[in-house]
């Protein structure tokens, strides 16, 4: 038996019809076509599959599409773009932040809700926020500082 929704994703809706144990991010991938969130784990433990709902970031890998019927949705894609990347995009490059990249999009879903939240966070409020997120290749050193010359610049244009 499939459910109707409507998923807006990045500011697109996508009417669609889902069964009603698929995951936000299975639909994500699969019905609308993105594929920067990741599935890891599927247990809520590496936090790649990290998006936003209404603003606040959920596992998607643990999170019911139908959960999100009417609320906005925001991926990785809905950051920026390749001509615009957001600065968090920006700064994550620059500071070496990535390395395999498959937890990137997570990492910086993560960082968009606590700066959202949290305009100019300690090392420390960076480092729980980001906790969530699991990264094998980095250390985590370069993305907290990422974060915090992101934090900086964006304070800088206010």
């Amino acid at each position: 038996m499939s459910v109707s929704i409507t998923l807006n994703v990045n500011g697109v809706a996508y009417p669609l019809s889902v069964e009603p144990h698929r995951t936000l991010v299975s639909v994500i991938r699969g019905e609308v076509g993105l594929t920067g969130t990741k599935e890891g784990c599927d247990d809520c433990e590496c936090g790649a599959c990290m998006v936003l709902v209404d603003g606040n970031p959920v596992n998607s890998c643990s999170y019911l599409a139908v959960q999100t019927d009417g609320r906005e949705v925001t991926t990785v894609e809905g950051l920026g773009t390749a001509d615009e990347p957001h600065p968090l995009q920006r700064n994550i490059v620059a500071e070496g932040g990535v390395q395999c990249g498959f937890c990137t999009p997570g990492m910086l879903i993560s960082a968009t809700a606590l700066l959202s939240a949290s305009p100019q966070p300690s090392e420390d409020e960076i480092r729980i926020a980001l906790g969530g997120n699991l990264c094998r290749c980095t250390g985590y050193q370069k993305i907290v500082r990422a974060v915090q010359r992101t934090a900086d610049e964006l304070a800088g244009a206010r």
